[in-house]
């Protein structure tokens, strides 16, 4: 009788779980829409995504296509940005290579959001040794600027785009991991869960199927907030000549090739310059407003 009382009242718990959960999802979304901020940056990253999806169906010409006498030519009807050292079109070649910038960002916080997430609910839920070992490492990884760990394992493991996207993953997995789990402490002390593991549920279905979505919110809004810095990372990476090679029309890599000509024929840097530095303000400000619509306590 105990045991389908507290079945009973298990249920109970997991279904008022349920519902309060159902109501912040529509509170959120009505919060997005009222958050300006976030309402700007959501309309940035969805121009940036259709353009990344659309890509081949509206450049006007070859990103990869040489033209040396149209070579350094200024912004006009036939090329709306103009052309680089080589006579190959700006506004083409930016168009592809958003693909290139929004894939790598995507991907390296992806990666570190993997890892660091698994990390950081094994840390959580356990805690004692496991958890100190653990928080001993990602310590570790801290303790270096992420730019210069990436640096590191980027020389360890040579330039080329595939390896920035480890390198800015791996320096991402820290901070996924602590937000995971300082939420993963406070989740498994509620009554709730400690009714589950009294049914007999394992420490798998505990973390993933009840102590999992309940954390996910602080997840959201670091995993959004992450990917402008992953995606002037790998452009930064690039402009170092570390990331994306010849003739990648990657953003960061455009910039440095037009560096060399930034007097004679500025809008050569100008203009991918311009398209990083509005995508990274459109997640930056999408993610102020998913954290003001997630957690009320950070509201200006």
């Amino acid at each position: 009788m105990k045991e389908a009382e507290m079945l009973i009242e298990t249920n109970q718990l997991i279904l008022v779980r349920k519902q309060i959960r159902r109501k912040k999802i529509k509170s959120f979304f009505s919060t997005i829409l009222q958050n300006r901020a976030a309402t700007v940056g959501g309309a940035i990253i969805l121009f940036y995504g259709l353009m990344t999806i659309f890509a081949p169906m509206i450049a006007p010409y070859d990103p990869y296509e040489i033209n040396l006498q149209d070579k350094l030519q200024s912004p006009s009807m036939s090329h709306w940005m103009g052309t680089d050292d080589k006579g190959r079109d700006i506004l083409s070649r930016i168009l592809y290579g958003s693909r290139l910038s929004l894939g790598v960002g995507v991907s390296a916080v992806a990666f570190g959001a993997f890892f660091g997430i698994i990390l950081g609910l094994i840390s959580g839920y356990y805690g004692k040794w496991i958890d100190t070992i653990i928080s001993r490492c990602l310590d570790v990884m801290l303790a270096f600027p992420g730019i210069l760990l990436a640096l590191a394992i980027i020389s360890a493991l040579g330039p080329s785009l595939i390896n920035v996207t480890i390198a800015v993953g791996i320096f991402s997995i820290p901070l996924f991991a602590r937000i995971v789990r300082g939420s993963t402490m406070e989740v498994k002390k509620l009554e709730y869960i400690d009714a589950i593991r009294t049914l007999g549920a394992n420490d798998f279905i505990i973390i993933f199927r009840h102590i999992f979505p309940n954390i996910l919110s602080p997840i959201i809004v670091q995993g959004s907030l992450r990917l402008a810095t992953a995606i002037l990372s790998a452009a930064g990476l690039s402009f170092l000549g570390l990331g994306a090679q010849p003739p990648s029309p990657e953003w960061g890599a455009m910039l440095s090739s037009g560096r060399d000509f930034i007097f004679s024929s500025p809008f050569i840097a100008i203009f991918p310059g311009l398209m990083i530095s509005i995508l990274v303000l459109g997640f930056n400000l999408f993610g102020d407003g998913l954290r003001d619509a997630l957690d009320p306590r950070m509201k200006k």
